[in-house]
């Protein structure tokens, strides 16, 4: 073989090396961030759907939640995530990496590699586009699963693979991916804040050059979570009462804020805020510790 074609064959193994570590890291910090934080997931998501009156706040959530179903009944809905995770985080973390390799081919006459932070939150934002196709249906599943039996109801749904076989049988593909713009609407800002607050919080408490410190890489995590779920909640809630309701009860996201409004007022739009920011930080925190941890395993090998 000669040398320019080894070259190019180096290359291509060197790049698919990258692109391995990237979504396996990823889909290993987002185990860590289900585990830690599922229990906050379904108080949040409880506050978002249920009838005005059903819940006093956070804490009554938990304290009927637990009355009802034990500690397990904290951890209702979480086989989608977990089944969705990896593809969901291993996919986001690994278009942010390329996302970044992007920008910099598309400006070759840089004086240095270090993007900057609307650079950043540029290549956060395009990770959300082929995140936001797994995301999607997961978050379907996982709503459904979480909001059944609140209020006295029966459960409705077995589990994932009942969910998604009633969804299909009711309306099709379409009604599994119900609420995918509204995830994008969520997910594009939201992601954005998320990767440049992790890399600028980062960047301040590690000096240049050295080491990478893993009680900064846990701060700017938890960080990364505070700076994203503070613009994602009002779509959240949009996104979540779409993806619970009937068929026909919404025509789209502006209908559903709409009407969302005029039924429970403004504030209806933060419902679901205080669980949402208590869950952020430790899961975001160890979503970041698994994904760099993972990286520096990949590095010694």
């Amino acid at each position: 073989m000669s040398d320019p074609a080894e070259a190019v064959a180096s290359a291509a193994k060197s790049q698919l090396l990258e692109n391995v570590k990237s979504f396996v890291s990823g889909g290993v910090g987002g185990v860590c961030a289900v585990l830690v934080g599922h229990p906050f997931d379904l108080t949040k998501t409880r506050l978002q759907t249920a009838s005005p009156g059903t819940y006093t706040g956070a804490v009554d959530v938990v304290k009927k939640t637990l009355a009802r179903d034990g500690v397990s009944g904290l951890y209702r809905g979480i086989v989608p995530p977990l089944l969705g995770v990896t593809p969901i985080f291993a996919v986001s973390f690994w278009g942010y990496d390329t996302s970044k390799k992007i920008i910099l081919s598309l400006t070759p006459n840089r004086k240095d590699d270090n993007l900057t932070i609307g650079e950043l939150a540029t290549a956060g934002l395009m990770s959300a586009v082929p995140t936001t196709i797994v995301t999607a249906p997961v978050e379907r599943a996982k709503v459904l699963l979480q909001v059944q039996g609140q209020g006295g109801s029966e459960a409705k749904y077995k589990g994932v693979g009942d969910v998604l076989k009633q969804l299909y049988k009711e309306g099709g593909i379409r009604s599994i991916f119900r609420g995918t713009g509204a995830t994008f609407i969520r997910d594009g800002p939201g992601t954005a804040a998320y990767f440049a607050a992790y890399e600028l919080t980062k960047r301040s408490l590690t000096p240049a050059g050295s080491e990478i410190n893993f009680g900064a890489v846990i701060f700017a995590g938890g960080m990364a979570g505070v700076a994203m779920w503070s613009l994602a909640i009002p779509p959240d809630v949009i996104k979540s009462r779409i993806q619970s309701a009937p068929p026909g009860t919404y025509n789209g996201f502006l209908d559903c804020a709409k009407k969302t409004i005029a039924q429970d007022g403004a504030k209806s739009l933060f419902k679901g805020f205080g669980p949402a920011m208590a869950r952020a930080f430790p899961a975001n925190a160890a979503t970041f510790l698994g994904v760099e941890a993972c990286k520096q395993l990949f590095d010694k090998l």
